[in-house]
Formats: C-alpha cells, sequence, structure tokens
C-alpha cells in the first residue's frame, strides 16, 4: 500500500514525529535524551559552539530546561551513547554499537587504517600508554611531525590518535571543550557487546532505516551527504526494497512533492493523528499541532528535520543553507542561522550569539518569510518569547541584547513585557570565529568514512 499525503499533513506529521508539537515538551532528564534518540535514531555531532553545537540546539528545542550535561552523562558516564560514523559524527545508542561497526570497518580498510600501517610504531606506542595509564589526549604526547590527514596536515600523534578512533581501537572516554581524551574500546563497552557480530549486510540496512528514522519523509535521492557510508545508489535500492518487504517502511506520496518517500512502519499512527489534526482544522477547529497550542521554537542547522534541503521549498515554501562555509560576501542570511519553527510553519530564520563571558544573548539578526508578519499572528509574540527564554536558560544568559535595525524595535519592545531585553546600540559587533574552531567544524564533516 502506498500512502498519499497533503501537504499539510506531511508537515503536521513531521512536527509530531520529531517531538516539536509542541516544544520542549518532554522534562530535563537523561531519559528525555534516549527518547529523542530513541524517536530520530541519531544526533549529528559538530562542535561549533557559537549558539550552542548542534546536538544541544536539537535536543534543547524538544526539551525544557535541556543541559549539555544532560547528554554528557549519558555518554561518558553511562555510556548509553557513543559516537560514531553514520551520515556524519552521530551520537547513536550504545545497544546498536553492532549495527555500526561496518564505520569502524570500512575506516580500518580505508584511510584511516593506512595512517596506523604507515604509522605504526606510533601506533603501538600511543596504545600502550593509554593502556598502561588511562585516557589521554594529544597534548598529554610529545609534539611530532605533521602528516596528511582528512583535512589537511597535522601532528601524526593526533592523525594517528584519530585513526585508532575511527577504526575501533580506542574510544572516547570524555571531551574536555573540544579537546578529546581516548581509552581503549574494551575498557569502555561491555565485552559481550564488543563481541557481537552482525552481517554487513544487516548493517547496511540498519545504517539504511536510520536515515529514515531520523527525517521522518525522506524518499529514494537527495544530497549525497544524506546516504554517506551505506554504498552505491544501485545497492541503496536493494536495501530500501527490502525494507519495504520486511514491512520496516513503506511507501508513500506527497503533494508537490517528486517521488516516493517513505514512512517508518511504527510511525503510521502518528501519520493518522497528523491526518485527523488537519481533517479537524479544515473543518473549522482551531490549530493545535500535536493537540497543543502552536509553539515556536529554533531549529538546529544540521537538526533530521533540515536533512532533506531539497524537499524544504516544496513543503515549506523556505531555503535554507548552514552558511558556516560560505565565503562572507557570499552569504545569503548569515554566518550560523537557525530556522524558526512556529507550530508546523518554518517562518523565518534568526542568527543568535551566545556570549557566554557577558552572559547575553546577542541576536545578530531576525527575518520573516513572505507574507509572515510577527506582530499580527495570533500567538506568535508570546511563543517567540517563550522561545526566546528558554534560549537564554540554555546559553546561561541573563539578558537579550537585540538588533539594532529599526524593523524590529516594535518586535523587540513587544517581547520585553517578559524578557530582559535591550537593543544594542551602535549596531551589532560578532566577536571573530577562531580559525582552529571552524576548522574543527570541517573536521566533522570530511573526516566521516565513505
Amino acid at each position: 500500500m502506498t500512502y498519499s499525503i497533503s501537504l499539510a499533513v506531511a508537515r503536521r506529521f513531521l512536527a509530531i514525529r520529531h517531538l516539536l508539537a509542541p516544544p520542549r515538551a518532554l522534562p530535563p532528564t537523561p531519559e528525555s535524551v534516549t527518547a529523542v534518540v530513541d524517536r530520530i535514531g541519531s544526533l549529528q555531532f559538530d562542535p561549533l559552539g557559537v549558539a550552542g553545537r548542534n546536538h544541544d540546539l536539537v535536543l534543547q528545542a524538544r526539551i525544557d530546561g535541556y543541559t549539555r550535561e544532560l547528554t554528557d552523562e549519558l555518554l561518558y558516564g553511562r555510556r548509553l551513547l557513543f559516537e560514531a560514523y553514520n551520515k556524519a559524527l552521530n551520537l547513536l545508542p550504545t545497544r546498536e554499537l553492532p549495527y555500526y561497526r561496518i564505520a569502524w570497518d570500512q575506516s580500518a580498510r580505508g584511510r584511516a587504517g593506512g595512517v596506523i600501517v604507515e604509522q605504526s610504531a606510533l601506533a603501538e606506542e600511543l596504545l600502550a600508554a593509554i593502556a598502561a595509564d588511562g585516557p589521554k589526549c594529544t597534548a598529554d604526547f610529545e609534539r611530532s611531525e605533521a602528516i596528511e590527514w582528512f583535512w589537511g596536515p597535522t601532528t601524526a600523534v593526533r592523525a594517528v590518535l584519530e585513526a585508532l578512533s575511527v577504526a575501533g581501537r580506542l574510544g572516547l572516554s570524555r571531551r574536555d571543550g573540544n579537546r578529546r581524551y581516548y581509552d581503549l574500546v574494551e575498557r569502555l563497552f561491555p565485552a559481550d557487546l564488543l563481541a557481537i557480530r552482525v552481517p554487513e549486510r544487516e548493517q547496511r540496512l540498519h545504517k539504511l532505516l536510520s536515515r529514515y528514522r531520523a527525517h521522518g519523509l525522506l524518499g529514494a535521492s537527495g544530497s549525497g551527504e544524506l546516504w554517506v557510508g551505506i554504498g552505491p545508489a544501485g545497492l541503496r535500492g536493494e536495501l530500501r526494497a527490502e525494507l519495504v518487504d520486511r514491512g520496516d517502511i513503506v511507501p508513500a506520496t506527497i503533494e508537490g512533492l517528486k517521488g516516493q518517500r517513505y514512512v517508518v512502519a511504527d510511525e503510521l499512527p502518528l501519520l493518522a493523528q497528523a491526518e485527523r489534526e488537519i481533517t479537524a482544522e479544515a473543518a473549522g477547529a482551531e490549530a493545535r499541532p500535536g493537540d497543543g497550542a502552536a509553539g515556536c521554537t529554533f531549529l538546529a542547522p544540521l537538526d533530521p528535520i533540515m536533512w532533506d534541503r531539497e524537499a524544504l521549498i516544496p513543503l515549506y515554501g523556505f531555503e535554507y543553507r548552514w552558511e558556516v562555509y560560505t565565503p562572507a560576501a557570499k552569504r545569503r542570511w548569515g554566518y550560523y542561522v537557525l530556522p524558526i519553527l512556529f507550530g508546523d510553519r518554518l517562518v523565518g530564520r534568526i542568527e543568535p550569539r551566545i556570549d557566554r563571558a557577558g552572559k547575553v544573548v546577542r541576536i545578530l539578526g531576525i527575518g520573516w518569510e513572505t507574507g509572515f508578519d510577527p506582530l499580527n499572528e495570533p500567538g506568535f509574540v508570546a511563543a517567540l518569547s517563550e522561545a526566546l527564554g528558554a534560549y537564554l536558560r540554555f546559553g546561561g544568559a541573563s539578558e537579550i541584547v537585540s538588533p539594532g535595525k529599526r524593523d524590529d524595535r516594535a518586535l523587540f519592545k513587544a517581547i520585553a513585557s517578559s524578557l530582559p531585553v535591550r537593543r544594542e546600540s551602535g549596531g551589532i559587533h560578532p566577536a571573530p570565529v577562531r580559525a582552529a574552531a571552524t576548522r574543527r567544524a570541517t573536521t566533522t564533516r570530511s573526516a566521516a568514512p565513505s
């Protein structure tokens, strides 16, 4: 059976299944983090933190009062999550580790394995030191010569530590900021879990299913980064057909979108809920996404709901590109811009900066889609105020610094009735982003095994 879905139902379904209708409905507990991961399968990691790290922003949109310590406890304390490459560097459920060993195996056969062989004496030295003394980072070893690595020249110690990690011989014991401490995988994960061997085809099936779990309505095509690590298009087609035959995903067509899409079979009740809500609203009922008042939140650049950029225009009438790697002169919207979700609509963009030292959140810019008037949209000012308040708490800030633009003054004046807001005098001057931070962010994208 192929489901036929209207645009309105598709938007509502995505908001519900992404735990965004309403946003921030989950309590601030580690169990809420696992609930989000269980729903979408993985959280894409990126270390750039000018507005919050990507996975933290994903969770902040869904968990009221979210703090990064909730995820750190699951990663480095209880170890119910671990880092590995899927679409890119992702946080994944540890119980699914055997299904992601393929990333380790591919790396061991590829560039990482080559570096380990080329630098075998250094690799053995690093492994022996970690085995004897416990977790170590690059700074714990003497500086070494530079060698070629995924993104360019780097020290041999750093390259070999990372190679041993992506090849599955080391894992992350913890992060201290962006400094990574490595330990032997056998000290990080249970022996019986590491002993499980899943056939490679089953691992590829699981990885392909993880992409459909993440987005909710992916098709068969889209940008190449959606399918990293699964295999060529022909193999993906075979695997996709097998997932359909097994009943894991079901085909669907969406009004105005080309080609077939797929829904995770377990989420068909959520699709039925979306259909009921849209039918009721068409009959005159008040719009209640997820059976609640429309809420507002800011979406992470790499939030799974944003993965299929080509579908954003037909689905939402919304264009988006994460422009951190775009030269400043060519940026259309800004350096680190977050889409604004209201109910089940993408209505605008905001560019926040968390100034931790000053305990303020600076809004460098905010803008709206054609036809959307934030001051006259019922319920929006209150919803935006709530979203900004949640973001203030997430950033450990006590005040919002609004843009100096005349067009924004009325909106922020309205928001100031419920939040501490002051206007930037003399314009906004964002702090420069250090080249090292940008390079580290690039690393997480380019170092993924293919």
